[in-house]
């Protein structure tokens, strides 16, 4: 027929070995790269984030996202605190809203 006989020898062999170094592990190990140069450092971030937006406390000052910056004059709520922008004036902020703490307050100690 058409066929010669070495295209028919060559179609069969090396399939296992194709496999090895093919288009799996390739696959694999671009989704290991990308799991450590880009999700894990994103989570490390947002954990930090999430532990420093839970630990607000009044008295604070704080920059929000909007690049306002204020003293914590209450904690509303799970999701919002009270900034004290200036001398009385006081706006609600959702707590996620706020991306740096400048100063922390020393806590409250108790004398009993």
């Amino acid at each position: 027929m058409f066929i010669t006989p070495a295209y028919a020898q060559t179609a069969g062999a090396g399939g296992m070995e194709s496999l090895l170094y093919g288009p799996i592990p390739m696959m694999v190990a671009l989704f290991a790269i990308m799991y450590f140069l880009i999700i894990r450092p994103q989570r490390q971030r947002m954990k930090q984030h999430q532990e420093l937006v839970s630990n607000l406390r009044r008295g604070d000052t704080v920059v929000t996202s909007g690049g306002l910056i204020g003293k914590v004059a209450k904690v509303v709520d799970d999701g919002e605190i009270q900034l004290e922008l200036s001398e009385g004036v006081k706006v609600r902020v959702v707590r996620g809203m706020v991306q740096e703490v400048r100063s922390k307050t020393e806590p409250v100690k108790d004398n009993g």
